[in-house]
């Protein structure tokens, strides 16, 4: 059965389908001894196909899992500043997978990973409008915070479409609340909140999608069960 080759890259594992769209364009990609085009086709089991020269190799068991991210940690597979990254703390899980969208250094919480190219790129695709939960720790301006945040469509010269926001507790100078959106542009909740006059102290994801984030400890990982696999990719929201 010929699929296009980002297809078959990503499922491979190699990377996700637009970076291997990036792969085609800078030539690396060869089938049959002939350099590939974006947009080609292949049939992966009668196909020479070559990366850099290497043949690609078969089909991996896909992997789901979760990671519980801590802060300092970025989130990527390699960082050419020698910081510590997440992927890092994953490394043993059997296969080489990537993590499905981001979280920025000094936030945590729940960081997809898997091998699995097509889920990676329908659930990191904006079409697919899946909600990311954040419990967000603030200090400032805290009357009238949750209103503010609520009534929040521009970021810089970027429109952004209305997250959701309640208020799980105030403690003095300190509020915590839920904050849920699916957008996700760059830092997008720590500009929503100091454009509202507010200070981030803590920044964890909680859920993603059909998956919670549970009392996994920080820098601890889990295998996804397969009634959260097929919520996962199941789901009509994807």
């Amino acid at each position: 059965m010929t699929e296009r080759l980002q297809k078959i890259i990503a499922r491979a594992g190699v990377c996700s389908r637009r970076a291997s769209e990036e792969l085609l364009r800078a030539g690396r990609v060869c089938v049959n001894g002939r350099v590939a085009q974006l947009g080609q086709s292949a049939d992966e089991a009668l196909d020479s196909i070559e990366i850099d020269g290497k043949p690609l190799a078969g089909r991996p068991a896909p992997i789901y899992l979760m990671l519980n991210k801590p802060r300092g940690y970025v989130t990527t597979v390699c960082d050419e500043r020698g910081r510590k990254t997440a992927a890092q703390l994953v490394q043993n899980c059997g296969s080489r997978v990537f993590p499905v969208g981001r979280l920025d250094m000094d936030s945590e919480g729940l960081l997809l990973f898997t091998n699995d190219g097509a889920l990676m790129q329908r659930l990191i695709h904006p079409s697919g409008e899946v909600n990311k939960t954040y419990n967000v720790t603030v200090r400032g301006m805290l009357s009238g915070a949750v209103e503010r945040l609520r009534a929040v469509r521009q970021l810089g010269e970027e429109t952004i479409r209305p997250a959701q926001v309640r208020l799980i507790k105030e403690n003095g100078s300190e509020a915590l609340m839920e904050i849920v959106i699916h957008e996700g542009k760059n830092h997008q909740i720590r500009r929503m909140c100091q454009q509202c006059g507010l200070q981030v102290v803590r920044l964890q994801r909680v859920a993603e999608h059909t998956l919670s984030l549970g009392n996994l400890q920080p820098g601890q990982w889990r295998y996804l069960n397969d009634s959260e696999i097929t919520a996962l990719k199941g789901s009509d929201d994807i």
